[in-house]
């Protein structure tokens, strides 16, 4: 199966793996990542998360290779400190999450995530949900669908978008990828398509929607960071711009010394914020990277260390 993970070697390094330590890989995809990891621990432990079956039963037989020293949970990585402290983890040395949609996913027609392919409109990452995206694009008002296409997609002729699906759908059902990336032409003409490809922003927020994925990043990042030990990282891959604020946000909010103490040649114990940034800009692929895989192109790496446990 062929996967690129991106910013790979950055994001281990960035990890600092200790060959004793517990890590935690939020995001398993298909392996890529944790197999690293697990080849950098002897006596520590690899968590790994993920809501896509396949990928996990894919990666449970890669990680087998390795070695057996990881536990693999079938579930939303927003559930990750509650599933952890019922496995008797309370503190971790790292985690790591990559944001983006796993190659196989995008590149799968029947689980509707590209605009390239034709397949049924789904976008699901765990396929056990029942809401996908046929019923955002079927169910959604006018005036949700604008606002979804404009917040998510951040693109600006959303309103001639949703309209037009709005009228489609009137006659019959959008089902199918493509049925809904010639809706997407129809409303803003040929030579916006191709000169902007709206199609792509209209996918991504329609798949933020159906996983809800901003508001689960939100939930879970100051999770992920009460778990730290003291000098444990948290390593964040993100691909588009929303994302990347999000993360950027927090990680300012929990590193910056209060305003109340600022200044200050000594800052109170109380008042020193619990994390560091490792790297104050963000990583980036290399221009290697991204000849070789075209999709990291949008990839950018953030990296925090606990200061304070």
């Amino acid at each position: 199966m062929k996967h690129y993970s991106v910013l790979l070697e950055e994001a281990i390094r960035g990890l600092n793996v200790k060959e004793d330590g517990i890590y935690v890989d939020g995001t398993l995809g298909y392996a890529g990542h944790s197999k690293c990891i697990l080849k950098l621990l002897k006596t520590g432990h690899l968590y790994a998360f993920d809501k896509d079956m396949e990928a996990l039963n894919y990666s449970q037989q890669e990680l087998s290779q390795i070695g057996n020293h990881f536990t693999l949970f079938h579930s939303d990585f927003l559930h990750m400190k509650k599933i952890l402290e019922e496995n008797h983890v309370e503190k971790v040395d790292g985690i790591l999450f990559d944001l983006g949609v796993s190659s196989p996913q995008i590149d799968e027609e029947e689980r509707g995530f590209s605009f390239m392919q034709d397949g049924p409109l789904d976008m699901r990452m765990d396929k056990s949900q029942n809401f996908n995206a046929q019923n955002v694009v079927n169910d959604y008002t006018q005036e949700d669908l604008q606002e979804l296409f404009y917040t998510y997609g951040e693109e600006k002729r959303s309103k001639e978008i949703a309209n037009a699906i709005v009228k489609i759908r009137n006659e019959k059902k959008i089902r199918t990828t493509m049925e809904l990336v010639k809706a997407i032409e129809k409303a803003v003409g040929a030579k916006y398509f191709y000169s902007h490809h709206p199609e792509r922003q209209i996918f991504q927020a329609i798949r933020i929607e159906v996983n809800n994925e901003l508001n689960v990043l939100e939930q879970v990042l100051p999770d992920a960071i009460s778990l730290l030990k003291k000098n444990g990282r948290l390593c964040v891959i993100t691909f588009h711009s929303l994302e990347d604020r999000i993360v950027k946000r927090i990680f300012k909010k929990y590193s910056e010394v209060d305003a109340l103490v600022k200044g200050m040649p000594v800052i109170p114990t109380e008042y020193i914020p619990p994390i560091q940034l490792v790297n104050p800009k963000p990583i980036l692929p290399s221009s290697l990277e991204i000849e070789k895989n075209p999709r990291s192109k949008s990839a950018k790496l953030r990296i925090i260390e606990k200061v304070i446990e």
